[in-house]
């Protein structure tokens, strides 16, 4: 199994549980590993057979954009099912981080892998 990651991933979304919360869009960090089967795209060098990891990042953006989410949980479960679907990958395993939220913590989230 191959695996590209996108480490650090900045996006802006609307997160939490208080309406208040949602209010106004916050930054939420993501690092993503993707499974795939890179073999053909080591021979032949071209985009067509990989994942295209600037497309992956602009839909991820897109997406988390046009959402609301209560939970990171959801937030996660979210980001995990569009890169499956959309671009069959064969796993992927994400860490979603609120940095800041709460006084005293750099960050809390979740870390979740799911798989076809």
């Amino acid at each position: 199994m191959d695996i590209i990651f996108l480490e650090q991933v900045k996006v802006q979304t609307n997160l939490g549980v208080p309406d208040w919360e949602r209010a106004v869009a916050q930054t939420v960090i993501l690092d993503i590993e993707i499974g795939y089967d890179f073999s053909k795209a080591c021979q032949s060098d071209a985009i067509e057979d990989t994942i295209d990891y600037g497309q992956v990042a602009a839909r991820i953006r897109e997406t988390l954009a046009e959402h609301s989410f209560k939970l990171v949980e959801a937030l996660g479960e979210h980001v995990c099912q569009l890169i499956l679907l959309e671009f069959k990958a064969q796993n992927v395993k994400l860490k979603v981080s609120k940095p800041g939220i709460l006084p005293g913590l750099k960050a809390l989230g979740i870390q979740i892998y799911r798989t076809t």
